[in-house]
């Protein structure tokens, strides 16, 4: 049987990715949620959904600015949360706007989606999602080889295609989805190699360390560990 080793870190982010999720379950049950229900369980899956999504795109940067190989064990996991959330926010997207009497009305969900652009640009972002959770193993990504890389590239369009279905959503105070916006424009920075060299922390930290430690301080190429999923999902 296969034998599964998680770190402290490890669980914290398995454990942490699921309290949204027990707290819209635990409201539901000792109804705490608001007078909208559907509306109030609809917001709360999108923005866990969103706040997962960006968690995951700031693995890689976490690991080769920061040094922080810890963060490349749990991006796949951030990134399958976030689909689960997004799937969940559909889902009730679907029951609230299509359901009638136990039968999605595609009429009723043709206007739903095209009729509101908010929930045009939360489908494109579902859509460019689905292909990335559906190749997130180890296998596809043996079967897609190079393209399967450039393939999960397509996050960071799912998190602009997200900020963008928040700001819409909202209408008046944007400073949150804007925020999060701000953040993956960080984040996609950082991945520029020009940009990583400047801000390397090792860099900065070099003139500070024992001369035997500056060689070990000074940038190496990135190499992903084969044992550790390369992807977002």
């Amino acid at each position: 049987m296969p034998r599964f080793k998680f770190t402290k870190f490890q669980i914290l982010v398995h454990a942490g990715s699921l309290v949204p999720l027990a707290r819209i379950i635990w409201d539901y049950f000792t109804d705490n949620l608001t007078a909208n229900p559907i509306q109030d369980i609809t917001f709360r899956t999108g923005k866990a959904a969103l706040v997962l999504l960006v968690l995951s795109v700031a693995c890689t940067p976490l690991n080769t600015v920061f040094g922080f190989r810890e963060a490349l064990k749990v991006r796949r996991a951030l990134g399958l949360y976030s689909f689960l959330y997004v799937c969940l926010h559909f889902v009730i997207f679907l029951v609230d706007n299509a359901l009638v009497d136990y039968a999605i009305d595609l009429e009723l969900l043709r206007e739903a989606i095209f009729e509101k652009r908010f929930a045009l640009m939360g489908l494109a972002a579902f859509l460019t999602l689905l292909p990335l959770a559906l190749t997130s193993t180890k296998g596809w990504q043996k079967r897609l080889g190079k393209t399967w890389r450039d393939l999960h590239r397509w996050v960071y369009l799912a998190v602009i295609l997200a900020v963008v279905h928040f700001v819409w959503l909202v209408k008046s105070d944007i400073r949150e989805p804007l925020a999060y916006g701000a953040v993956a424009v960080m984040l996609l920075v950082l991945r520029i190699p020009a940009v990583r060299r400047v801000v390397n922390l090792k860099n900065w930290m070099s003139p500070f360390l024992p001369r035997a430690a500056r060689g070990a301080a000074r940038p190496q190429p990135v190499r992903r560990p084969p044992d550790l999923p390369t992807t977002h999902f």
